[in-house]
C-alpha cells in the first residue's frame, strides 16, 4: 500500500485475500472466500453466498452467461439482505433477466440503527453479551491467524496496490485458479 508517512521498505501486511473450507459433512468441499484490506476502493461489509447452478438450466443455451444466484447480507454501511436470481423475461422468447429482491433495513423501519460502537457500549452496559466473541470463538479464531501471521514473517515480499483500487493484482490471480472472481462493487 502506498500511503504517505509510510515506510517503502514497511512489511506491515494491509489485506489479505483466502480461501477456507469448513471440516465437517455440511460444508464438504465448499469453499469460502475471504479478503479484507486497507483503503482500498469502497469500505463495505458483507457475506455474499453463490449458489450452485442447477444441473438442467431452464431456460436452455441462454443460461451459459448468467451469473449464479447469490444471497448477500450487506452489514456495512448499509444493513440489508439481497437474493440475486434470474427470471424468465415476458414475452414468448426464453431471455433470462436478472432481478434483485431486497430487505433493507432502514428503508422499512426508517430508523438509524446505532452506531457499531454505541450498540457494544449499551449491550455492555446492560450485560448483554451477545454481541460479544466467547474464549472459544476467540481461540479457534487466533488458530487460524495465527499461522496466516508466521507465514508473512517468513515472506520476503508482499504483494503491494494503489490506495483506492481493488486490491493487488495477485488476489484476482489468486480466485482465478479456481475459475471464480471476486464480487464487484
Amino acid at each position: 500500500l502506498d500511503e504517505k508517512g509510510v515506510a517503502k521498505d514497511s512489511k506491515v501486511p494491509t489485506y489479505i485475500a483466502a480461501k477456507f473450507f469448513i471440516d465437517n459433512w455440511r460444508w464438504a468441499d465448499v469453499p469460502f472466500y475471504i479478503r479484507t484490506g486497507k483503503r482500498l476502493k469502497k469500505r463495505c461489509t458483507e457475506i455474499a453466498i453463490q449458489f450452485k447452478y442447477p444441473p438442467l438450466r431452464l431456460l436452455g443455451h441462454k443460461c451459459k452467461d448468467l451469473d449464479a444466484n447469490t444471497i448477500v447480507f450487506s452489514i456495512f454501511p448499509t444493513q440489508k439482505v439481497s437474493l440475486n436470481f434470474n427470471v424468465k423475461f415476458p414475452g414468448m422468447e426464453n431471455i433470462p433477466y436478472p432481478v434483485d429482491m431486497v430487505f433493507d433495513y432502514k428503508g422499512v423501519f426508517k430508523v438509524d440503527t446505532p452506531l457499531a460502537y454505541e450498540r457494544v457500549l449499551l449491550d455492555a452496559m446492560k450485560s448483554d453479551l451477545s454481541l460479544f466473541a466467547r474464549q472459544d470463538g476467540i481461540e479457534t479464531m487466533w488458530s487460524i491467524v495465527d499461522p496466516i501471521i508466521k507465514a508473512w514473517e517468513k515472506k520476503k515480499t508482499l504483494c503491494k496496490y494503489k490506495a483506492g483500487c481493488r486490491g493487488p493484482k495477485e488476489a484476482d490471480d489468486f480466485i482465478k485458479k479456481d475459475k471464480r472472481a471476486w464480487r464487484i462493487f
